[in-house]
């Protein structure tokens, strides 16, 4: 393919925003389903020696599972986005605020992950979930398929 090609390639904006949803949410949802497999009584410990509430560690539930969901399925896109963001930032600074500025033993970001688990769904917020999702079905197509 050519350059001249390339450039004349029909983009589909909410294919992408679909793909970005479905590899987002699946990545954490192995993250959830793994702490309701095991428990989050490292995380309640964490809290309470920082000396805060042990059930607010039952927000990474929502956080791991229940936003991912949403997101996966295009169903409130933006408020599930705030949420799993809102997850992602919590977990970076109670346990890896020592390496925002380290790298890792390959030569990357020591905090690679978290910061595409906080970002993207920032940029989800903005973009809406497209019109692959559940906030679309029964609208019709003159609808903005962003508000989600």
């Amino acid at each position: 393919m050519n350059n001249k090609q390339f450039r004349k390639m029909k983009t589909n904006n909410d294919l992408g925003l679909l793909i970005m949803r479905i590899v987002m949410a699946f990545t954490m949802l192995t993250y959830g389903i793994n702490k309701l497999i095991h428990g989050i009584s490292s995380i309640q410990q964490l809290l309470q020696s920082l000396g805060l509430p042990s059930f607010l560690a039952n927000g990474v539930y929502v956080g791991e599972i229940i936003a991912p969901i949403m997101i996966l399925f295009g169903y409130k896109v933006r408020l599930a986005s705030l949420i799993f963001a809102f997850n992602c930032l919590m977990a970076l600074l109670l346990t890896q605020t020592q390496n925002i500025f380290a790298l890792n033993e390959g030569g990357g970001w020591a905090i690679e992950q978290l910061a595409i688990f906080i970002v993207i769904p920032v940029a989800l917020f903005f973009t809406g979930s497209g019109k692959y999702s559940i906030s679309r079905i029964g609208k019709s197509e003159n609808v903005n398929c962003y508000e989600s």
